[in-house]
C-alpha cells in the first residue's frame, strides 16, 4: 500500500510515524515550546534523527476550546519552518483547515495536506485537485472551539465516522483525485466521548474496510488522562501504548509527539512478531518508507 504525495510515494507496508511540530502558543500539549523558526527547524531535525518518517507542521491549535487564528498569522508562523523542512529530504505535511493556507503551502511544494475538517472549506478540494499532494481527511464534530462542550453520546460512533469519511473520500475521487493520495483519520478526541474514542480504537479495522489507509492520533490526548489519571505532560507511555494498539488494529500511520519512544517501541514489537500486513524484517531504520517521485 502506497500513500502518493507531491514528492514521495510513502510505503505503508510497515508502520509510519508522523512527528508533530506545533508552532502554536496554545496547543494542548506543547504550546509555546518552539519560540523561533530556528527552534522549530531544529525540532524537525531532531524528530527525523529520532526516526520520524513524516513531519506534520501546524500553525493553529485545534485543541478543544481553541480560538481561530487569522490566515495571515497562521502563514507567518508556518512559512519559514515549511521552507526549512522541505530541504530535509522527508515528506512534509501541513496541518491546516484554511484553503488560503493550503494553497500557499502547496505552492511551496508541501507533500501532504492534513485537514481536521476534511477539506470542507470553500475551495479546499479544488486546491488539492490542482496539486499532486497527498491528503489526510479527518472526522470532527463541530469546530475546535465547541466540539467537546457536549458531544453526543448515544450513537453508533463507528458507523457515523465511517459514513462521513467515505463520503468525503468520494467527493475527492469525483474531482479526479487519485485514491492513492487519500488517507483517513477517525479524529480521536474531536467531538467524541472517552468511550467513543476507545470504541473507535477497538474498531479501527472496520474503518480500514473503507479501502483507504488509516492515520490515527492518540498522542497525549485527554482520554488517556482519564484512563491513567496522568496530566498531559506525563502521558508518554500511555501514548505509545495507544499508538501500538492502533497499529495492531489496522492503522498504518501514527501521529505522535514522542517519536523516539514510539520508534523504540515499534522496534521491540516488530522483533517480537509482526502483524500480518507488515513486510517481515522491516524496522523503522532498516527500510526507507519513501521514495521520491
Amino acid at each position: 500500500m502506497i500513500w502518493q504525495t507531491t514528492r514521495f510515494a510513502i510505503d505503508l507496508g510497515r508502520p509510519c510515524v508522523m512527528g508533530i511540530v506545533n508552532l502554536t502558543p496554545d496547543s494542548f500539549s506543547d504550546g509555546g515550546g518552539l519560540v523561533t523558526p530556528l527552534d522549530a527547524a531544529r525540532r524537525c531535525e531532531r524528530l527525523l534523527a529520532d526516526g520520524a518518517d513524516i513531519l506534520d507542521i501546524g500553525g493553529e491549535s485545534t485543541r478543544p476550546g481553541a480560538e481561530p487564528v487569522p490566515a495571515d498569522e497562521e502563514w507567518w508562523r508556518l512559512a519559514p519552518v515549511l521552507e526549512a523542512a522541505l530541504q530535509l529530504g522527508c515528506p512534509v505535511s501541513v496541518d491546516t483547515m484554511k484553503t488560503e493556507v493550503m494553497r500557499r503551502a502547496l505552492d511551496l511544494g508541501v507533500d501532504i495536506i492534513n485537514d481536521v475538517q476534511a477539506l470542507r472549506a470553500d475551495g479546499a478540494v479544488e486546491a488539492l485537485a490542482a496539486s499532486a499532494a497527498g491528503v489526510c481527511l479527518m472526522h470532527m464534530r463541530g469546530q475546535p472551539r465547541s466540539m467537546q462542550a457536549d458531544p453526543p453520546a448515544d450513537c453508533d460512533i463507528v458507523a457515523e465516522v465511517g459514513k462521513f469519511l467515505a463520503e468525503r473520500a468520494a467527493v475527492l475521487v469525483a474531482q479526479g483525485i487519485d485514491r492513492r493520495r487519500i488517507t483517513l483519520d477517525p479524529g480521536i478526541g474531536f467531538g467524541k466521548t472517552v468511550r467513543q474514542n476507545f470504541e473507535l480504537l477497538q474498531q479501527t479495522a472496520a474503518l480500514g474496510e473503507l479501502g483507504y489507509p488509516l492515520l490515527v492520533g492518540w498522542s497525549r490526548k485527554s482520554s488517556l488522562g482519564v484512563v491513567t489519571g496522568r496530566p498531559v505532560d506525563q502521558r508518554g507511555s500511555a501514548s505509545v501504548a495507544a499508538a501500538l494498539a492502533a497499529l495492531l488494529h489496522g492503522a498504518r500511520i501514527v501521529r505522535v509527539h514522542d517519536v523516539a519512544e514510539t520508534v523504540d517501541a515499534l522496534k521491540v514489537w516488530q522483533a517480537a512478531g509482526l502483524p500480518a500486513w507488515q513486510r517481515p524484517g522491516a524496522t523503522p531504520n532498516e527500510q526507507q518508507p519513501t521514495r521520491q517521485t
